[in-house]
C-alpha cells in the first residue's frame, strides 16, 4: 500500500499513514493478529486526503467532511469547491502544523531556524506546507536543525543567482512593467530554478556514490 501511494506521494511515510487514521480519515480492517488490511477503497481515501493537502493545503477537518460528502454519495463540485477556497489562504501557525502533521512547537523550531516564515499578519505562504512536511521527514531520518539550516543558505545562494540573471527581465523594483516581460521573467526564473535544482541533485548523488 506504502508503495502504492509513494508512486504519486514520494514524501508519503509510514507516521503520516497513522496520523491520518488516527484523524478517522481512514479505517482499516484489521487480523485477528492486529495487523492493517487496506482495502482499495482505504487507498483511494488517503490519496484524496494526501492530494487535498498538497494541492489544495485543506485542513483535516474538511478533508473528512469531504470525504463524508462522497460517502453520502453528494456531488463531487462541493469539493471542487473547497479546493477552490482553500489553495490561496494563508495559514495560521496551527493550521500549518496541522497540514503538515507537526506539532507546533516543531514548526516553531523550523520558523527560528529560517525554513520558513510568518508574515506582518502572523501568518505562513501556503507553499510552506510542503517545506515543513519534507523538513519533517528529513528528521526522522537524523538531520537536525543545523543541517536543515545549511540547506536553506544554499538555496538562498541559488535564488540570489536567479535573481541576478533573470535582473534584465524583472527591471527596477516598482518600475511599470507589462504582462508579457513579468511572463518572460518569470519564464527564465522557472528554466534557471530547475535546472539548479537538477545540477544540485546529481552533484549530491555523485558525491553519494564516492562514499561507497
Amino acid at each position: 500500500m506504502l508503495g502504492i501511494l509513494k508512486n504519486e506521494f514520494p514524501a508519503v511515510s509510514l507516521s503520516k499513514i497513522r496520523f491520518l487514521e488516527n484523524q478517522g480519515l481512514v479505517q482499516p480492517q484489521r487480523t485477528p493478529a492486529g495487523y492493517r488490511m487496506f482495502s482499495d477503497a482505504d487507498v483511494e481515501r488517503l490519496r484524496f486526503a494526501l492530494a487535498a493537502q498538497r494541492d489544495s493545503f485543506m485542513p483535516l477537518r474538511v478533508i473528512g467532511e469531504r470525504l463524508a460528502e462522497l460517502d453520502a454519495g453528494l456531488e463531487e463540485a462541493s469539493v471542487t469547491a473547497a479546493h477552490a477556497t482553500t489553495t490561496s489562504a494563508r495559514l495560521r501557525p496551527a493550521e500549518l502544523a496541522e497540514l503538515a502533521g507537526v506539532s507546533t512547537e516543531h514548526l516553531a523550531e523550523l520558523t527560528s531556524a529560517g525554513l520558513v516564515g510568518l508574515d506582518a499578519g502572523g501568518r505562513y505562504p501556503t507553499h510552506s506546507v510542503a517545506v515543513v512536511q519534507l523538513a519533517a521527514e528529513l528528521g526522522r531520518q537524523g538531520v537536525d536543525l543545523r543541517h536543515l539550516r545549511q540547506m536553506r543558505s544554499a538555496a538562498d545562494r541559488q535564488v540570489d543567482v536567479v535573481a541576478q540573471l533573470t535582473a534584465p527581465l524583472r527591471g527596477r523594483p516598482n518600475s511599470p512593467q507589462d504582462s508579457r516581460q513579468r511572463e518572460r521573467a518569470l519564464e527564465a526564473a522557472d528554466e534557471l530554478s530547475g535546472l539548479l535544482s537538477r545540477l544540485h541533485s546529481a552533484l549530491v548523488s555523485s558525491g553519494v556514490e564516492r562514499l561507497f
